[in-house]
């Protein structure tokens, strides 16, 4: 069997899902659990990263070194692992997530636009953590240019490198290309990371690790934004059926994975209209709350926000455009 090194978001991509409310006690109980499942690493932090607490979107109900300083105290085997996206988080935070115990560090820039990682991934490197750097919205570039971008990252000294499919938007043929010309390009671990937009996380998955990727996502009951993640508990028997070895205990897996929907979610997700929407729109999953908020408010269709939104290709951390793209759509209602 080939291995795979299973990283677990679900405090992290998670906190989409409840506005980024978990507090200590959920962080730790969920940690202690994916501890105890030999979770290879267990991902903590605000949603969107290190430092991006924030009225823009969404303030954490603790901070980033009380969410730190919890997790790390509830892993035992696991390693811990944190996320920043240039732009939200700084080098500062890097350094401090570094001080709280983190051994995994990624960074996360869109698909074409790997040189504002480099800084931060100097930062790593000096500090001698293990740096990724993972290309956010993949759908926006072709495999060429991905496998590109990703041999710059390990240029500027990544240690794994991957896409994410931010808005749940691929197949699994789109995948297995997309990993495998990143495959062909860099020496280092290939990280895939998938939504379930259009119920093929899953199988978006496997091809990825069929394709080469040896780093792969999955978060307990799928809790992330919108439709959700890849479906963590679902993921690795899978994979180990598929003929790759995760080392995880599947038994406290699936304990975890009943921990999680009982205590840091409302309702596991679910693949809704909208979610549909936004994976068949390409626009990041995370947008759903805002968009569908502000449009109930004019009266415009959430649906048209959505395609709208695609078509001028909004990523992560533009959620500004979703009010101008309302508006634009109310004035057009009012005049017809």
């Amino acid at each position: 069997m080939s291995d795979v090194v299973i990283h677990d978001p679900t405090l992290r991509d998670g906190q989409h899902a409840v506005r980024h409310q978990l507090g200590a006690v959920a962080l730790r109980r969920y940690a202690e659990a994916a501890d105890t499942a030999r979770i290879p690493v267990v991902e903590v932090g605000h949603g969107n990263g290190l430092g991006a607490s924030s009225l823009q979107v969404g303030q954490a109900a603790v901070s980033d070194d009380e969410m730190l300083s919890t997790v790390r105290e509830a892993l035992r085997h696991s390693r811990m692992g944190v996320f920043m996206l240039p732009g939200w988080g700084t080098s500062d935070d890097l350094r401090r997530a570094i001080g709280h115990g983190a051994d995994v560090v990624r960074i996360g820039v869109h698909a074409t636009e790997t040189s504002l990682a480099e800084r931060h991934l100097d930062v790593l490197r000096e500090a001698g953590a293990e740096a990724h750097c993972v290309l956010m919205m993949s759908h926006m570039a072709s495999p060429g240019e991905l496998a590109e971008h990703a041999a710059r990252a390990v240029g500027y000294g990544a240690q794994a490198v991957g896409i994410m499919d931010s808005a749940g938007h691929f197949l699994p043929a789109d995948v297995t290309e997309r990993i495998g010309a990143i495959a062909a390009a860099v020496d280092t671990p290939v990280i895939f990371h998938g939504h379930d937009n259009l119920g093929m996380a899953v199988a978006n998955s496997v091809a990825a690790a069929q394709a080469g990727a040896g780093i792969i996502d999955g978060c307990a009951r799928g809790f992330g934004a919108g439709a959700g993640n890849t479906q963590l508990e679902v993921l690795v028997p899978v994979l180990e059926r598929s003929g790759f070895a995760t080392g995880i205990d599947l038994y406290a897996l699936l304990d975890a994975a009943d921990l999680a929907e009982r205590e840091l979610m409302p309702a596991p997700p679910v693949t809704a209209s909208m979610s549909i929407v936004s994976g068949l729109a390409g626009v990041f999953s995370g947008f759903k709350h805002r968009v569908v908020e502000l449009s109930g408010r004019a009266g415009v269709d959430a649906r048209d926000v959505f395609f709208e939104l695609g078509r001028r290709q909004a990523i992560a951390g533009q959620e500004d455009l979703i009010v101008d793209v309302v508006a634009e759509l109310s004035a057009r209602r009012a005049v017809t």
